[in-house]
């Protein structure tokens, strides 16, 4: 697989399926307008957070190399990230639940690097550069959060799914895209969100992902943290979002002490939240995870985490008590009082030892699926797993021998022996057959010519999870989205602004500009009326170099608030950076 980006040991240790996600940044692709979009949120950001942040974040904004006045280069952060053990790829908007958690358990941090219109300088629902890398990257300089985001992931990407969480992410995929995206007609807009809304409330119970992932978000993305009545931010959605930064402080919003009760907390990513949880401190987010890992089938195993995996109609994995692993897509369980005694995949199966294929038992080999008894042998309270050499040869369980064994659930195997395989421990955990015969009461559940039948040997299933046990073991290279973002249309008038945005840049930074800072803004006011970010950029720079042209361009910013009022909160906004405490 070509790599189209620049990689580091880091980035260099992700599985293949992983890296499918990666595209390159390319910053020639981000324009005047986006660096002064960046550049504003990032200016109300550092003043406004450092009154409501964890103190965690300005340190972080350091330590990962973020600039105020500069869009982050992906590789320059690289370098400093690794400083800290974690890395940054770049990846075109939203991915996978599973996938995005795999990244942070490889400490690898996920970034969207398109950023949001100026229209959407507040919020979008897109994931862009401002919230990953202004919101997530900061915080993860905090060891203690740090590793709990490692280990949510490293948790989070073994949740099973459901059908409906699959078609819950294409559609907020889709979605957020439209709504970023210029131009959009608004009843595709509204076609888009119809459809989330109705997934949204038509989930059906649960799945493990759709409840990690509202950890997640109230959390990683929408935490507070310390006291109810006073806390500080960290959630990265928050610390990005310079709208609900603050209205997230008001009454308005209710703050709630963080508990497992949140993973039944859905939320709704198009709209502010109405509710917030507080975290009394780091620590505790950890031994909430834990106490809702403990509840996941990847802990609890048993009848149940079969169930799962068969109703997910996903890739995923089952471990027996002798370690065995059986990767696939589950699609039957056989039960009795409330246990499994057989399981079956259909089609490609891979069978492993502590997260390593067998030798022989991999896709090819198992091709068409793969079945097997699991429990203990009707009457003898001893497991096979358990059997000494002795009882084996004592209940005929030897190779070359003809042997019919009766397992609980009335499940009869009945064939030759060839050989067994066994753990580093000495447990049995493959008999394999030929000229057998497997039955559930009168039901043939696999007969002599379909080949050699290989048993696992378990007692009971101990854990489930998805995905496979050994991520080499199948093609996992096939991750094609339906949408992709949707990049800003050119136009004549477009570029003009673009070049005026440019200039006024130029100027800040003391390089050679085309037009002198008046001509910029003799330019935007005829050309561009309904603009305001620029004419927010002039008055900052003619503060202290060009009273009258101060004048002139505030008198300005006063009729763009008239003519345009649901922005005059971000004129007002800019204008107070400028001034700090001057009457404006």
């Amino acid at each position: 697989m070509e790599t189209a980006f620049e990689s580091n040991p880091l980035i260099d240790r992700l599985p293949k399926h992983l890296k499918q996600f990666i595209k390159p940044q390319d910053y020639d692709d981000y324009t005047p307008i986006n660096q002064a979009v960046w550049r504003y949120v990032m200016r109300k950001n550092v003043d406004y957070l450092s009154k409501v942040a964890h103190n965690s974040y300005l340190d972080g904004l350091k330590k990962t190399g973020l600039e105020v006045d500069n869009i982050p280069n992906m590789y320059g952060m690289n370098r400093i990230l690794k400083e800290i053990g974690w890395a940054a790829v770049a990846v075109d908007g939203f991915i996978p639940p599973n996938a995005f958690m795999e990244f942070q358990a490889y400490n690898v941090l996920v970034i969207a690097s398109d950023i949001r219109q100026l229209e959407h300088i507040e919020y979008t629902p897109a994931p862009d550069i401002i919230h990953e890398g202004a919101g997530h990257a900061p915080i993860i300089a905090n060891p203690e959060y740090a590793e709990y985001l490692r280990r949510f992931g490293e948790i989070g990407c073994k949740a099973i799914s459901s059908s409906h969480d699959y078609e819950m992410y294409e559609a907020i995929r889709l979605l957020s895209i439209l709504k970023e995206a210029e131009g959009t007609p608004q009843a595709d807009i509204d076609a888009a969100a119809e459809r989330v809304d109705f997934l949204q409330n038509n989930m059906g119970e649960l799945s493990e992902m759709a409840r990690i992932r509202n950890l997640h978000w109230w959390t990683v993305e929408y935490g507070l943290i310390g006291n109810v009545d006073n806390p500080k931010i960290y959630g990265a959605g928050l610390l990005s979002s310079i709208g609900e930064s603050a209205w997230c402080m008001t009454d308005e919003v209710k703050k709630l002490p963080y508990d497992i009760s949140a993973a039944d907390k859905s939320f709704d990513i198009t709209k502010p939240q109405p509710q917030l949880y507080v975290t009394p401190d780091f620590a505790h987010l950890s031994l909430v995870l834990e106490e809702f890992a403990n509840t996941m089938a990847l802990r609890t195993g048993g009848l149940s985490s079969v169930q799962k995996l068969i109703k997910s109609k996903a890739l995923g994995t089952i471990e027996l008590s002798t370690g065995l692993q059986i990767s696939g897509v589950f699609t039957n369980v056989i039960e009795e009082e409330g246990k499994p005694v057989y399981i079956q995949t259909t089609g490609k199966t891979a069978l492993s030892y502590r997260e390593k294929e067998l030798v022989g038992h991999g896709t090819q080999y198992h091709a068409e699926g793969f079945g097997s008894p699991i429990g203990k042998l009707k009457g003898i309270n001893l497991a096979i797993e358990d059997m000494s050499p002795r009882d084996l040869r004592a209940y005929d369980i030897y190779e070359a021998e003809k042997v019919t064994l009766e397992f609980e659930g009335n499940i009869t195997v009945s064939g030759e022996i060839i050989t067994g395989s066994r753990n580093l421990q000495g447990e049995i955990i493959i008999i394999s057959f030929k000229n057998c015969t497997v039955t559930h009461n009168d039901t043939v559940l696999f007969q002599p010519e379909w080949g050699i039948y290989d048993m696992a040997v378990g007692k009971k299933v101990i854990s489930a999870f998805s995905g496979p046990a050994d991520v080499n073991s199948f093609d996992m290279i096939s991750h094609v989205p339906s949408s992709k973002t949707i990049k800003a249309k050119k136009s004549a008038e477009r570029e003009e602004l673009e070049n005026l945005y440019l200039a006024v840049r130029q100027i800040r930074e003391d390089k050679t500009a085309q037009i002198t800072l008046k001509e910029a803004f003799a330019s935007v006011t005829a050309n561009h009326p309904n603009d305001w970010l620029l004419s927010v950029e002039i008055a900052e720079l003619a503060h202290d170099a060009d009273s009258d042209l101060l004048q002139k361009v505030l008198n300005h910013l006063e009729k763009v608030k008239r003519n345009r009022p649901e922005i005059a909160h971000l004129i007002s906004g800019g204008l107070e950076l400028i001034f700090k405490g001057e009457l404006v």
